[in-house]
C-alpha cells in the first residue's frame, strides 16, 4: 500500500506571499496618504480661490459680493445686499436672506465660481474636501473683517493646514480654529480626533 504524498507550502513560498501582502498593504497606505495630501492641498486652493474671486468681484463692481446692492440691476432677479461694507449672517447660515448666503449667489451670477445662478441652489455654500461647509462672515474666532471658514476638519488635518499656512496654533495668527461644537475655544493645541471649523482672514 503506497502512502499518498502530501505537499505543504515551503518557507520560500510563505515568504513570497508575505512580501506580496506587505507590498499590497504598503501600496494601500501610500495611496491613502496621497489622497489625504490632495485633500489638504485642496483646502489651501479653496481658501486662495475664494479670496481671488472676492478681489475680482471688487475690481469689477467696486463692492464685495454678498453686500452688493446693485446685483439685481446686472442680473435681473438676483438678490441684493445692503451695501453697508459688512457681510451679515454666519458662515454656516441656512437663511438665503443673509448676505453670507447671497455672497455665493452673487459670485455665481458673476461667473467667478461655478454653479447655479438662480433658485435655491444658487445660495448654497460649497463643500470642502473633507465634506464640511465652506462659508464667509465678518469677524470670527477673533479675526476682524471678512473671513473664509471651512467646517468639520479633523484635528490632525486642521493642525497640518494651520502649520503649513500659519503658526500651527488654533487661537492665534491669520488662521484660527475652534472645535465644531465650540468646546475648545482659545486652545493652544489641536486635538487629533475632534472635528474643527477653521477660518482664514481674507
Amino acid at each position: 500500500m503506497n502512502a499518498k504524498n502530501s505537499k505543504g507550502f515551503t518557507l520560500v513560498e510563505i515568504a513570497i506571499v508575505l512580501v506580496i501582502v506587505g507590498l499590497l498593504l504598503g501600496g494601500v497606505l501610500k495611496g491613502q496618504e496621497m489622497i489625504n495630501n490632495a485633500k489638504l492641498k485642496r483646502i489651501t486652493t479653496d481658501f486662495d480661490g475664494i479670496s481671488a474671486a472676492v478681489f475680482s468681484y471688487q475690481d469689477r463692481y467696486n463692492t464685495v459680493p454678498g453686500d452688493d446692492n446693485t446685483a439685481s440691476v446686472r442680473w435681473p432677479g438676483a438678490s441684493n445686499g445692503n451695501n453697508n461694507g459688512a457681510i451679515a449672517g454666519g458662515w454656516n447660515s441656512t437663511n438665503n436672506a443673509n448676505e453670507s448666503r447671497i455672497f455665493w449667489h452673487q459670485l455665481r451670477n458673476s461667473n467667478l465660481i461655478p454653479g447655479a445662478t438662480a433658485g435655491a441652489a444658487s445660495f448654497n455654500q460649497p463643500r470642502n474636501s473633507y465634506g464640511g461647509m465652506i462659508g464667509v462672515e465678518d469677524t470670527n474666532y477673533g479675526l476682524a473683517g471678512m473671513v473664509v471658514c471651512m467646517g468639520r476638519i479633523d484635528g490632525t488635518n486642521a493642525a497640518i493646514i494651520d502649520t503649513q499656512n500659519d503658526d500651527g496654533i488654533p487661537s492665534t495668527g491669520s488662521i484660527r480654529a475652534n472645535t465644531a461644537n465650540n468646546a475648545n475655544a482659545g486652545s493652544a493645541d489641536y486635538t487629533a480626533v475632534i472635528p474643527y471649523n477653521i477660518c482664514r482672514k481674507l
